[in-house]
């Protein structure tokens, strides 16, 4: 074989397995963008079940309250009594609306301190819930939100009232968006442990819409124009003086002790209710 055959043969060999080399990098880069479009639609799909999930469910666990309590009660007029037996005197009536923010502003800072007073039997509390915000003083869905916030409310049973409460508040809505949704106040009672299937069609149906028109008739009757409203043995208390409580919780102990202290000084001692 001349030698200029030899290059040639040579040359098309190497030219031949170029062409080889060409087709597998091509079949290479087919596999590899094959593959990765099976992962980009393996992680949509993922990320589709997650949101899913996620969308039935409640990212907002319910707030449970672990402190120290009086026994509590429903009275028939939907509202909560907090109270140990043998305490008559003072009363702490606390009219609240769960869509108000000073309401919440309440809760957050002075709702414990008075618990903790009912507990040593310190106070007798009755908490009045009611629809403060109604239409048409009030556009939606400010209104529809108080009504289902003081609804569920009134669905919960009584010994889980101070958890609820608490949690109905801590969530709160921003006034003028909508929330308190069925999904949220059936999730808060189910991590809370009470959740039935007659706690659901008291929140569905809202069943409590009677007992939430009493309890707004009632404040109405009582002068309640605003929330919180505070009454002490019948008596609401100013704004500065409710101001005052906000500043320092514990001025509503002393305030109370103060109330008790005067009560029974204003009543007759049973010596001279003889004479």
């Amino acid at each position: 074989m001349s030698k200029s055959t030899r290059q040639r043969s040579a040359r098309e060999r190497l030219a031949e397995e170029r062409r080889r080399q060409a087709i597998r990098d091509k079949q290479r880069k087919l596999i590899v963008g094959v593959l990765s479009g099976v992962l980009v639609a393996a992680v949509v799909v993922v990320v589709a079940v997650l949101v899913v999930n996620r969308s039935s469910q409640s990212d907002q666990k319910a707030v449970a309250y672990t402190g120290p309590l009086a026994p509590i009660s429903r009275q028939s007029d939907g509202s909560i009594l907090m109270s140990k037996q043998d305490v008559t005197q003072p009363t702490l009536e606390i009219y609240e609306d769960f869509q108000c923010p000073m309401c919440k502003r309440f809760e957050e800072r002075v709702g414990d301190k008075v618990k903790s007073l009912a507990a040593k039997g310190k106070v007798r509390v009755v908490y009045r819930p009611f629809q403060l915000f109604k239409a048409p003083d009030f556009q939606e869905p400010v209104p529809s939100v108080s009504r289902r916030g003081a609804n569920a409310a009134m669905c919960a049973p009584a010994d889980h009232w101070p958890s609820y409460a608490k949690t109905l508040f801590a969530y709160q809505p921003e006034e003028g968006k909508e929330g308190f949704a069925d999904k949220e106040l059936l999730n808060w009672a189910r991590d809370l442990g009470f959740y039935t299937p007659a706690f659901e069609s008291c929140v569905t149906g809202a069943q409590k819409a009677g007992d939430v028109d009493k309890s707004t008739q009632y404040a109405a009757a009582q002068n309640v124009t605003g929330t919180p409203t505070l009454k002490v043995n019948g008596q609401p208390l100013s704004q500065e003086t409710v101001q005052q409580i906000f500043g320092d919780p514990s001025s509503l102990e002393q305030l109370l002790t103060k109330s008790a202290t005067s009560t029974a000084s204003a009543s007759p001692s049973p010596s001279a209710s003889k004479q």
